[in-house]
């Protein structure tokens, strides 16, 4: 049986996909156990939704319940309630009870369920509430799908862990609001545990700032980089064990070039790794890796170029100062008279302009691109 690619990007990967994580992985499963309510802050690219994914599956071989539900892919208020409300009702509930189990579990709130024959024989089905038109119609069915963790704990005598992906879209919603009745909600959820996980740290940081209500709910994990030699060793030993024995360095080469950020290093050991199998090499060498890089830049380079032309003139200067100088100092004098920028409030406005754009994000006191790809085109293709 031919070898398969050891490195996985791109979708939610299983435990032994992860390099490290393992304190990370033991904390919020025990804090999940406990029924802790959890703020988890991740920069995009770092694992956050696969390292929750592993948690729930622990958990769930554990006896726990689970239940995951994405904020940001619902379009309204009333759409997340309903996607949050199906999620919950379906945990580990026989598809003959669903009718009478809801029924049971909404009060105030009369649900609409739907079942619909899958093409693979199974029951599918669907929660809505049409009903629910105001404001006040909505403030009432959130009490009630916010209640609903600790009635199903209650109900099932089970302890129950909820995974809310992409938090920071709730305040999206309906202001405050929405933030204020959940957390009146989880705060008496004593068998519940809750993950509130988030990839634009600078919203997840204001939602548990003072004055907002969900200061001191629980503790806070803030995902970090994986320490890169262990990363870079981890790199290695996965080559070698699909019969490709890697150069002495190049685990730590695609560490440095990805700027490692998780996604991006298991995107560019992934890419090496497919380059060397199709030529059937058995050996990865640091011109090996940058072959693959030149190629992966001249796939995406239209993209790029698009990208580039977007920007204006100030944030086109400002990005690529950025990259010259690691993001560092990005304000000092020395740097923007270096780089022929504008004044501080300009390159401020343009950083915050490239951060809002998701092109760069703010690691500690410096900034970095959050495409690393992006980030080796911009040093080679502009001026």
């Amino acid at each position: 049986m031919a070898a398969s690619n050891p490195f996985v990007y791109g979708e939610i990967v299983g435990s032994d996909a992860f390099a490290d994580r393992d304190s990370e992985r033991d904390r919020l499963r025990h804090d999940l156990a406990s029924g802790q309510k959890v703020f988890l802050i991740s920069p995009r690219r770092y694992g956050k939704s696969s390292l929750v994914r592993d948690v729930l599956r622990t958990l769930s071989r554990e006896g726990v319940l689970t239940v995951e539900v994405t904020v940001a892919a619902s379009s309204s208020y009333v759409g997340f309630l309903e996607s949050y409300a199906r999620a919950l009702v379906a945990a580990d509930t026989p598809a003959g009870r669903l009718r009478r189990w809801t029924a049971d579990l909404f009060q105030g709130v009369r649900p609409e369920v739907r079942f619909d024959a899958k093409t693979s024989g199974d029951t599918g089905f669907s929660l809505s509430f049409p009903a629910v038109r105001t404001a006040r119609d909505a403030a009432r069915l959130a009490a009630e799908v916010f209640a609903l963790p600790g009635k199903i704990a209650a109900h099932r005598k089970q302890r129950l862990a909820v995974a809310l992906d992409e938090f920071q879209a709730v305040t999206a919603f309906d202001g405050d609001t929405a933030e204020q009745a959940l957390r009146a909600a989880v705060q008496n959820q004593r068998e519940v545990g809750y993950v509130f996980a988030g990839s634009e740290p600078s919203l997840m940081e204001r939602m548990i700032s003072p004055k907002r209500p969900f200061y001191k709910a629980g503790p806070v994990m803030r995902l970090q980089k994986i320490e890169p030699g262990i990363f870079g060793a981890w790199l290695e030993v996965r080559f070698k064990a699909t019969g490709i024995k890697a150069e002495d360095g190049l685990g730590a080469a695609i560490v440095d070039l990805a700027g490692n950020v998780p996604y991006d290093v298991q995107r560019l050991a992934h890419e090496t790794w497919d380059d060397l199998h199709q030529q059937g090499r058995r050996t990865a060498t640091l011109d090996d890796l940058h072959a693959t890089l030149t190629r992966l830049l001249a796939e995406q380079h239209t993209m790029y170029e698009e990208a580039w032309q977007r920007l204006t003139l100030a944030q086109r200067g400002v990005l690529r100062a950025l990259v010259l100088e690691d993001g560092r100092e990005m304000l000092s004098g020395d740097v923007r008279t270096r780089h022929r920028l504008g004044g501080t409030s300009s390159v401020q406005s343009a950083l915050t302009a490239l951060v809002k754009q998701d092109v760069v994000m703010k690691d500690g006191t410096t900034y970095v691109m959050t495409d690393s790809l992006y980030r080796e085109w911009v040093a080679r293709k502009t001026f």
